[in-house]
């Protein structure tokens, strides 16, 4: 019997299981359907290149065949391992534009404009620059600049400032526009996860219960006094392939769900709880008709330039120095945790306007510090580097549907990429300003060459043809189970399910609207401030409990 049964044990759910157990006097469980996170893999950060490739810690879902993308399924990798998509991302920490915020709080979801949240992001946040009005110090979560950068950098950096765009060197700061280096959640030289800043530590705590291996299968409801209302859950320890297995709550627990965009609609539909008529079609008892699980899905659709410099010998590159530089980079690591490997690959980046009249910057760019091709499961030869441009608010929106009652099958992923003209248009001039950067002197010293497959797209409808061609995710999914008060909203402000008490989701599936930026740092904001609202539900107020968005 426990307080809280959490259902996912990525970025969202190892705050929420590592703050919720902070009072002994509450129960705590966390199911994580991958194992835990010991590869050396995930804690070295460029270990996230093999990663890539062998498919490690990662649910590596698909998407159904994209017309937008003309007829394409896109790769969507996914973190199955303690950590979540936090234990092999490239570590970027961003949070988006105050305006994200404001408009989520302006769509009818008090308590959310970026104001509000702010707070959160900061109590999240040990900044290693320092605290000041924008950034945290002394949370769980660590954040610095890369401690062995790449000399290769200041090229990028010098060739934004010559394309006109401003140098920044916080996109967390007053102001997200311009070009700059990227700051990453890494601790002494090793990837700082959700799950090792948060959770590790306190493992230990008798009153938390983290089980790996366990495939959540359903949600348990029981209508009572006339409301349903979520009692416990069921489960397959084994990697899914053991004996059903049930935890329940105790009287006044709630259920979370912290899955992630696919994995929490999911969840729900197997439980019963969304579209009636496409659970009937899979034969699953409508427990609660709510038409919003499994909509408006969208995400961050992205292209990359590639450009080949064989001269550019700093970038990572397969070549008998680039392999002898990664060899002795190796024995660096091991020994002081600097070098090398303590890249992300994606080291420097901006946020940058389609037009001059954009209010805000509707496009980012991840500059990466080597060829990358079809998420770097492509092994290509030589030295280079690459580009990443991607649409930050895309106006497509899709849905995640099942393809089956049985919870081991992966559900149906439509992020309905370039379906509305407007993201056309926008990728299109984007792609268009990335290469005039990637022009410029700076960069252009280096003798590289674009790649034959994107230099010869030249007209507008050539790069549009590109861009169908080559463009997918940048691993932002969101919205599937967006808060608010609409007809098709899945949970409310407090994200707390319509309809059925004691279930919440806590997770980027809540999220209206896609922020401009790299989504994890949202993620764990969210769940910070999900425990003040759980919290503050629960306990009554003659406690003296005040939480952070009451002080």
């Amino acid at each position: 019997m426990f307080d809280f049964i959490i259902v996912g044990g990525g970025s969202a759910g190892c705050v929420l299981a590592a703050r919720l157990s902070e009072d002994p006097a509450v129960r705590v469980a966390l199911l994580e359907a991958g194992p835990p996170d010991t590869s050396v893999l995930i804690h070295c950060p460029a270990g996230l290149a093999l990663m890539a490739k062998n498919g490690q810690a990662n649910w590596r879902l698909a998407t159904v065949p994209q017309p937008g993308l003309n007829g394409r399924r896109g790769y969507q990798p996914r973190g199955k391992v303690l950590g979540g998509s936090s234990s092999i991302n490239a570590m970027i920490y961003t949070r988006g534009h105050r305006r994200d915020y404001d408009d989520w709080a302006a769509q009818g979801n008090p308590g959310w404009t970026f104001d509000e949240v702010l707070p959160y992001f900061k109590r999240a946040e040990h900044n290693e620059r320092g605290a000041d009005a924008w950034h945290g110090s002394g949370g769980p979560l660590n954040v610095m600049d890369l401690r062995s950068p790449n000399p290769f950098l200041p090229s990028f950096i010098e060739a934004g400032q010559q394309a006109g765009h401003p140098a920044n060197p916080d996109f967390n700061g007053p102001e997200q526009e311009g070009v700059g280096a990227y700051q990453v959640t890494h601790r002494n030289g090793e990837r700082c996860s959700v799950a090792k800043a948060y959770l590790t530590p306190h493992l230990g705590r008798p009153n938390l219960r983290v089980i790996t291996g366990a495939l959540t299968t359903r949600v348990l409801t029981e209508s009572l006094d006339g409301a349903l209302r979520a009692v416990g859950v069921e489960y397959r320890p084994d990697g899914g392939r053991g004996s059903l297995q049930t935890l329940r709550l105790n009287p006044g627990g709630e259920v979370v769900l912290s899955a992630g965009a696919y994995g929490s609609p999911q969840l729900l539909m197997l439980s019963g709880i969304g579209p009636a008529e496409h659970l009937r079609e899979h034969g699953i008892g409508v427990v609660h008709d709510l038409p919003g699980v499994g909509g408006h899905l969208h995400d961050h659709v992205d292209v990359v330039i590639v450009v080949n410099a064989p001269k550019a010998i700093e970038t990572f590159g397969l070549s008998p120095r680039g392999l002898w530089a990664m060899t002795r980079g190796v024995g660096e690591w091991r020994r002081q945790r600097s070098g090398v490997l303590t890249t992300n690959f994606a080291e420097a980046g901006g946020f940058i306007k389609s037009h001059p009249d954009e209010p805000v910057p509707d496009l980012q760019l991840h500059f990466v510090v080597g060829k990358l091709v079809n998420h770097g499961r492509t092994t290509v030869l030589g030295h280079g580097y690459s580009c990443h441009v991607c649409l930050l608010r895309p106006k497509s929106r899709g849905t995640l549907r099942l393809a089956s009652a049985d919870p081991q099958v992966a559900p149906l992923i439509d992020p309905a990429f370039l379906s509305d003209p407007d993201d056309v248009a926008r990728l299109v001039q984007g792609f268009k300003q990335m290469r005039a950067l990637l022009q410029q002197p700076a960069l252009a010293r280096h003798g590289g060459r674009e790649s034959a497959l994107s230099a010869q797209a030249q007209s507008d409808a050539q790069i549009e043809q590109f861009v169908r061609n080559h463009a997918d995710t940048i691993y932002h999914p969101v919205g599937t189970c967006h808060m608010g008060s609409d007809a098709m909203a899945v949970v409310d402000a407090r994200l707390r399910v319509h309809g059925v008490s004691g279930l919440r989701v806590v997770d980027a599936s809540v999220m209206p609207g896609i922020v401009g930026g790299n989504t994890n740092a949202p993620v764990v904001m969210i769940a910070e401030k999900a425990v003040d609202m759980m919290q503050a539900d629960r306990l009554p107020r003659s406690t003296g409990f005040q939480p952070l968005e009451t002080t």
